[in-house]
């Protein structure tokens, strides 16, 4: 590999592993659809970021963020997040054409133009994967007994709620990080698909975040590798790649039982 394309693949593989990780974490609270929603408002905030002169990274991650928590708002629910994505799309599209900088930015976005990011893009994956690796056991702790035992005291609804604050602060933003290096479809993508054929072959917990990692990190391999070979664009190859390789899995393991 030259190193023009070194710092590429790095930012790639380590969102092959955060973006399926938190997307198992999102089927299991059956919450999927913020996946699409959070990335059309990290991609709406990045142009209006870009618009007003500022980084795109921070607009990206402020929205995505505003766009996560809003579910703890009362009487909010999946129509939220339907809300979301079309505000998102809206509001791309409406600063892009009156933006020159705008317009190209949301063109990469739609695109996932993985080749051109650098380091400010690799260190905020890095990072990121870094925190939800380390994290890893109080959050599934925390989103398991969410589902499976009741809180016993307004004291432990409490702390569960700061809790579930925390965790859409870091999920937002490795959506957000997702999103400005591999583009919206690509992001949706490695979140939705592995966890979709992770939780139906998997007996368990661990096996379904081993079996989602795995799809994620060789559907990535795949693809940026064809990609390179075939002089194809990264995201719909990894799209396409995921889909095939996510759908493989499940049927093969249906003929399997």
């Amino acid at each position: 590999m030259t190193e023009l394309f070194t710092l590429p693949f790095l930012t790639g593989l380590a969102l092959a592993v955060l973006l399926p990780l938190t997307g198992l974490w999102l089927r299991l609270r059956d919450e999927w659809l913020a996946a699409l929603a959070v990335a059309h408002l990290a991609g709406a905030g990045a142009v209006l970021a870009l618009a007003l002169a500022l980084p795109a990274l921070a607009g990206a991650v402020g929205l995505a963020i505003a766009g996560m928590l809003g579910r703890h708002l009362p009487a909010s629910g999946h129509s939220a997040y339907a809300w979301l994505i079309l505000a998102g799309w809206a509001l791309v599209l409406l600063v892009a054409a009156n933006s020159p900088m705008g317009e190209t930015l949301a063109r990469q976005l739609v695109e996932g133009q993985l080749y051109f990011t650098g380091v400010v893009e690799l260190v905020a994956a890095l990072v990121l994967t870094a925190i939800v690796l380390g994290l890893r056991g109080r959050i599934e702790r925390h989103e398991l007994a969410l589902r499976l035992l009741p809180p016993t005291s307004g004291a432990e609804r409490t702390q569960r709620r700061r809790a579930g604050l925390l965790i859409d602060t870091v999920i937002a933003a490795a959506l957000a990080a997702g999103t400005l290096s591999i583009g919206l479809m690509a992001t949706f993508a490695l979140v939705f698909l592995p966890a979709w054929a992770g939780f139906h072959v998997a007996g368990h917990w661990r096996r379904a975040v081993a079996w989602t990692i795995g799809l994620g990190v060789l559907g990535y391999l795949i693809a940026f590798t064809a990609a390179l070979a075939l002089d194809q664009p990264f995201a719909p190859m990894l799209v396409a790649i995921l889909l095939v390789l996510t759908t493989a899995t499940r049927l093969l393991a249906r003929r399997a039982c």
